[in-house]
């Protein structure tokens, strides 16, 4: 046979490259290339012919190439038909031009085309996914400049590429749509936002497949930073149980706008697959107009006795299970949760534990009630620049805070 050393090969170069037998006998061009799923991902599985007969489908051990760069079967080659239900992916239909997730760029991007190489034992192995312009110069001019002088020209680009062990396109369904599934650990690291950037660029199908892989901690983080218009579409695909479990994970708050935004029958169903405490919380926020302080506001917050100590409220902040990196205030409460006093966070890191918690509140306290509508809220917000913003009900308790967060929300969405 004609080994080869190792040599390099584009996916778009290589496609329509004459196939023939031993001895020289045309049976068909490179139509596309089969790349193995689950523990095997990436290995070359076999070559799609385009024949007289239609697409047959070759083991990949039985191709080699030839010193000429045509492709040659060995004598004991068998084609057989392409089903189309194969548990593999194919390099040109199922990924050329697919967006994928460039998760260590934390953004999405397009595939222009797939590197493999022809090892010494005569096997095809993919390297890397093309994502620059360097593929994109392959593509457009093939067939205009002869493809020796195409790849020389190619080389000129500054190479963008993602090595095949980073592609998380790993699974494919029975109707041939590409599924992507990424590892959580990977995503787990990345910051809400950079997540959200990625569903919104992401389209439809692929945005479903990546949302339906986070785990729910991450997935309610995730949505809390969607753009308000995706988040419904985001959960329609997931029955009411999965989203009740991301749901039970949002802040109160962002949990009830997002209810708010779905059919009474919708809405009823997530909430009756929650936990009774969660549900609670969110019934009790349904209720409030979402153009008031209440309706913006979160009961998610940190509070203590009004004749507590530092150490008290050290320790509540360690219980505390909401997110603690917005926790900018810690709250002193009397009699029936009435606000008595309000302590940055700060001040507790430079007193001392045996320090009663009172000596260090807020000489003013800044607040308002339920009802207030949200414009006001953020005239507060900027007028005694506030990093929080206690919630009161009419009998002075407190029920909530809004977050500076909260408001910026608002205001992008006006």
């Amino acid at each position: 046979m004609h080994a080869k050393s190792t040599t390099r090969a584009s996916l778009s170069l290589l496609l329509g490259t004459p196939v023939t037998d031993s001895k020289g006998n045309m049976r068909g061009r490179l139509k596309d290339v089969a790349v193995a799923t689950g523990p095997a991902a990436g290995a070359v599985a076999g070559l799609v012919l385009k024949t007289k007969e239609g697409s047959r489908v070759v083991a990949a051990d039985q191709v080699v190439q030839t010193p000429a760069g045509t492709l040659e079967l060995r004598d004991d080659a068998v084609l057989q038909s392409l089903r189309g239900d194969e548990n593999f992916l194919l390099l040109q239909q199922d990924l050329m031009d697919r967006q994928i997730i460039d998760v260590h760029g934390r953004k999405v991007v397009r595939v222009n085309d797939v590197d493999l190489n022809w090892h010494q034992d005569e096997r095809l192995r993919v390297m890397e996914v093309e994502v620059g312009l360097r593929g994109a110069v392959r593509r457009m001019f093939k067939g205009v400049v002869p493809k020796t002088s195409l790849e020389g020209f190619a080389r000129r680009f500054t190479p963008r590429v993602i090595p095949w062990e980073f592609v998380d396109v790993i699974e494919v369904d029975p109707a041939r749509q590409v599924r992507l599934k990424i590892e959580h650990e990977r995503l787990a690291q990345m910051h809400p936002s950079d997540i959200a950037d990625i569903l919104e660029e992401l389209a439809p199908a692929e945005r479903e497949a990546v949302f339906g892989s986070l785990d729910e901690e991450v997935a309610a983080e995730a949505l809390e930073e969607v753009e308000p218009r995706l988040q419904k579409s985001l959960i329609e695909s997931l029955d009411s149980g999965r989203v009740a479990d991301i749901v039970e994970e949002m802040d109160p708050g962002a949990a009830a706008d997002l209810l708010a935004e779905l059919t009474d029958e919708r809405s009823e169903a997530i909430l009756e697959k929650m936990e009774p405490a969660e549900r609670q919380e969110v019934e009790e926020l349904l209720e409030f107009h979402e153009d008031s302080a209440a309706g913006r506001m979160t009961t998610e917050f940190v509070r203590v006795g009004a004749d507590a100590l530092v150490g008290d409220a050290v320790r509540a902040l360690r219980e505390f299970e909401g997110d603690l990196e917005n926790v900018t205030e810690v709250y002193l409460t009397g009699d029936k949760n009435a606000l008595a006093g309000v302590v940055p966070v700060a001040r507790l890191a430079v007193s001392m534990p045996e320090t009663r918690i009172a000596v260090l509140a807020e000489p003013r306290m800044i607040f308002c009630p339920v009802d207030a509508h949200q414009n006001y809220v953020a005239e507060l917000f900027d007028k005694y620049n506030l990093h929080a913003l206690p919630v009161v009900d009419s009998a002075g308790r407190m029920v909530g805070v809004v977050q500076a967060d909260h408001v910026i929300a608002f205001l992008r969405e006006r």
